[in-house]
């Protein structure tokens, strides 16, 4: 019972699918972050549905991109984008850690995170329109969705906190920190070598790409901001998903020509 109040609570707040709403306490937010890949797990399927439709269906390019860019979307209700577009603007700002606070709180939308979210969205269904969705990619993304979040989960869980206060720190003082560590780096590393075997050469630098951004993530979250925060987790995880697909997008582009 545990088990399945710990997962509604994982996916009660990062994502959109209607589940039971349990009482938040100790025991069911304790492992909450180990959850949360499973719902990468969930963005995985729906790209590999869209994709089945638009083969049976023969949708035009477009649609069939547009699909792909909005499942996540559609799936999680946005609330990583939201993270995004508030640190974009907080960074676009070049001010101290004060300022920078004071703007991820603002609940306003400042000309900086529409422009970084617009082209964010014009570059990501540009990607899906370009990368070829065989079983090899669709499980490179798949299980790309479901690294990102755990990579995401063990910042969480590892990362200093920026405040002490806010969801990201709610999940952080919850969790049984070191066994959420342990579950999460073993979780990253086995979902990164899935991703190797399912298509080496791709998976591998879809993979390490994440990786990468993870430490950018660190660089940023404590040089900006003096650590981490819900709106960073987000920004991270965006980015984390833009990068993988486009290294997989552009192996695949790059695999055509020299074949």
């Amino acid at each position: 019972m545990i088990i399945l109040e710990t997962i509604a609570v994982a996916f009660a707040m990062f994502s959109a699918i209607p589940v039971p709403q349990p009482e938040w306490n100790g025991r069911n937010m304790r492992y909450a972050l180990c959850a949360f890949p499973l719902i990468g797990l969930l963005c995985g399927l729906g790209w590999w549905g869209w994709a089945a439709l638009g083969e049976v269906f023969s949708f035009p390019l477009l649609l069939k991109a547009g699909g792909l860019c909005l499942t996540p979307v559609l799936i999680t209700g946005g609330i990583h984008l939201d993270g995004y577009a508030d640190t974009c603007d907080a960074l676009s700002s070049y001010a101290d850690f004060q300022k920078k606070q004071e703007i991820l709180k603002d609940p306003h939308c400042g000309a900086f995170a529409l422009i970084r979210t617009c082209s964010y969205f014009i570059a990501y269904l540009a990607l899906c329109g370009g990368v070829d969705t065989g079983a090899r990619a669709l499980i490179v993304m798949g299980l790309g969705f479901m690294l990102e979040r755990s990579l995401s989960g063990l910042a969480i869980a590892s990362f200093p906190m920026a405040k002490n206060t806010g969801l990201a720190h709610t999940f952080a003082s919850a969790a049984d920190k070191k066994r959420v560590r342990i579950i999460l780096l073993i979780l990253s590393v086995l979902l990164s070598l899935g991703m190797a075997a399912a298509y080496p050469f791709a998976g591998s630098l879809a993979a390490s790409s994440a990786w990468l951004v993870l430490l950018q993530y660190y660089h940023v979250a404590k040089k900006q901001f003096g650590g981490t925060s819900g709106d960073l987790a987000g920004w991270f995880l965006q980015k984390a998903e833009i990068w993988m697909l486009a290294v997989l997008t552009a192996c695949q582009m790059i695999g055509r020509v020299l074949l």
